[in-house]
């Protein structure tokens, strides 16, 4: 375990998840949008949320349903390599965790934030498929 994480952390997650799966209702979301998500305390490497919701900024990459997205989390950290693409969101750099996209349930969405750039958006879809 990560020795900046303790049980009460991985407790802490596991009843805002039940929380989060109870709930029937599932925002509006569109592709190149930055939600606020869920992510909880995951294992390992995996990227973390933050907080008490332990969320943090994703950006929607596919939308395969009203349900179901394809998704990358943010970090303020920049980066600029093939693991990660440097973006510019509402005045600040940030990057785009490449190496930890992932499929995410809609009901992990909190609240939107922003909207990128058609720019910045094919500038990430590039940079995805020379990943893979």
């Amino acid at each position: 375990m990560d020795k900046n994480l303790k049980n009460s952390d991985f407790d802490s997650w596991n009843i805002l998840k039940k929380r989060l799966d109870s709930n029937h209702l599932s925002p509006t979301f569109q592709e190149r949008e930055i939600w606020w998500c869920c992510i909880g305390i995951n294992v390992g490497h995996e990227e973390n949320g933050k907080n008490q919701l332990f969320n943090r900024p994703v950006m929607i990459v596919k939308k395969f349903n009203k349900n179901i997205f394809l998704g990358i989390p943010l970090t303020s950290k920049i980066k600029d390599n093939r693991f990660y693409c440097k973006i510019h969101l509402q005045g600040k750099d940030q990057s785009a965790m490449l190496s930890q996209i992932r499929v995410f349930e809609s009901r992990r969405l909190t609240h939107k934030m922003a909207k990128i750039t058609l720019d910045q958006f094919d500038k990430i879809k590039e940079k995805i498929k020379d990943m893979i």
